[in-house]
């Protein structure tokens, strides 16, 4: 059975051709591997990934142990969530999270325990290791805090942590910062210089801008990154450039929407409609998005998008995977709602399919219900939910309780009661027992009316009834 972990969130983005080389953050990043914690906090695209993927890079090759997640929204599961750190952390320190993940993996465990025995295996190290955690504001959430809390005040001398977020997280970094345990990387210190933006629309993009014009976006973009590639992309064939940058006002949202709209109206239709198709998707992979698109060659077509600096991300050294530039993502998908909602949910319905016959039914799932398709993903969970349970996945189940609708699952007794079996494992047992009253009901009902896609669970179902009635008793 596949993996229904993604290998791609633990490897380390591939520092980009052209980089422009930025030796005052380098050194800034650098020191904390003196610091118990280094922050990298700015809004979407001011570079943070880039930065912290050129230093960790770096660091590899003075032979320093990094570990690299990259963070979703489906990592706000504290179970989801610290397995994919300690699986990072045991890639880059072989031996040192055995202990911890099984604790995790049992489910007994609170997360206290889990995480000391962590600390204490790293704390015999002799040397360090660095754990980044990369666009850690789509998992930050009041279950995830306690725990990374917990870790950041009891990090040992040999761990270095490392988080990026667009906002600051509940953490103690009041006190970390009295006490020179913090290191801060701001919007200030990522915003482009002038010197900095030359180098980038000049020597990069072969603008060849005079001095006056690269001020005047420099000023205008107020050195934000992710504005002045946008404004690269528009005046790459203009002769008009001194016409359009004298005109071209810096605010933020509305430089982003305002230029995407002209990268997008400048792409011949083919590629502007292979980007708004995609653009439902997390990750984009040459099959994936033929399947979603209905165009040939989706790999050429990422592979040009990627030569093109059309804002998608390489998640792997093979570029067989690859996302979107969060904000540029964000556009797409406005563009395509504006334009074309009917198509939407049929989008999302292609790739559910895909992910189903790829065996990846959490995407599967979630895209099925963004298509419109609750039975269907009322089906796949029910068929996924055992090898969730052995891969100690309550956290996923536990999601799929709030985005299923309840009176789809209400006549399928086998989702029903692994759906008790998730609240449970998430020790949520109020309405538990009405709950096993209505899957009691239902075998007692005429069975052709049951919905059951898994026979097999369908004779464990009674015993399992008795199980969780044992359990809330007890």
């Amino acid at each position: 059975m596949p993996s229904l972990m993604v290998e791609t969130k633990l490897l380390l983005p591939r520092v980009r051709a052209g980089a422009i080389p930025r030796s005052r953050l380098d050194e800034l990043v650098r020191r904390g591997s003196e610091a118990r914690l280094t922050l990298v906090s700015a809004p979407a695209g001011f570079g943070k990934t880039t930065l912290l993927s050129a230093w960790a890079a770096a660091a590899g090759e003075r032979g320093r142990a990094t570990a690299w997640v990259s963070l979703d929204d489906d990592d706000r599961q504290p179970a989801q969530f610290w397995t994919y750190a300690l699986l990072a952390l045991e890639r880059a320190a072989p031996g040192t999270t055995e202990e911890a993940l099984g604790l995790l993996q049992s489910g007994q465990s609170p997360i206290e325990v889990v995480l000391t025995a962590l600390v204490n295996e790293l704390s015999v190290r002799s040397d360090d290791v660095h754990l980044v955690l990369d666009d850690y504001h789509l998992a930050d959430g009041a279950d995830v805090q306690p725990g990374m809390a917990f870790l950041v005040d009891h990090l040992p001398p040999q761990l270095h942590l490392v988080i990026s977020p667009r906002a600051d997280p509940a953490l103690p970094l009041a006190r970390l910062r009295a006490r020179g345990e913090l290191v801060e990387v701001r919007a200030a210190d990522l915003r482009f210089t002038e010197d900095e933006a030359a180098a980038y629309l000049n020597d990069v993009g072969g603008l060849d801008l005079d001095a006056s014009d690269v001020a005047a976006l420099a000023t205008r973009t107020e050195g934000w990154i992710a504005a002045l590639q946008l404004a690269a992309l528009s005046l790459d064939g203009r002769e008009d450039r001194r016409a359009f940058v004298s005109g071209f006002a810096g605010d933020d949202r509305y430089v982003v929407d305002y230029l995407a709209e002209e990268v997008l109206d400048r792409q011949p239709d083919n590629v502007r409609r292979f980007l708004l198709d995609s653009s439902i998707l997390d990750r984009l992979s040459g099959p994936l998005c033929e399947a979603v698109t209905g165009q040939p060659d989706g790999k050429a077509m990422l592979d040009a998008l990627d030569r093109q600096n059309l804002f998608v991300v390489p998640l792997d050294d093979q570029r067989r995977w690859y996302r979107y530039h969060h904000l540029f993502g964000d556009v797409l998908r406005a563009h395509l709602l504006g334009e074309r909602p009917g198509d939407v949910a049929e989008l999302h319905r292609r790739a559910s399919r895909w992910y189903d016959e790829a065996g990846e039914p959490i995407p599967a799932v979630r895209h099925a219900l963004a298509g419109g398709e609750p039975d269907r993903a009322a089906d796949l969970a029910e068929l996924a939910i055992p090898a969730l349970r052995r891969d100690r996945r309550e956290s996923v189940i536990r999601t799929w309780i709030d985005d299923l609708p309840s009176d789809i699952v209400d006549n399928r007794p086998v989702l029903a009661i692994e759906f008790v079996g998730g609240l449970a494992s998430c020790n949520e047992f109020e309405g538990i027992e009405q709950r096993l009253v209505g899957v009691e009901r239902l075998l007692a009902g005429p069975a052709d009316e049951l919905v059951v896609v898994d026979h097999d669970e369908l004779p464990r179902v009674a015993s399992q009834i008795e199980m969780y009635r044992a359990a809330l008793a007890l």
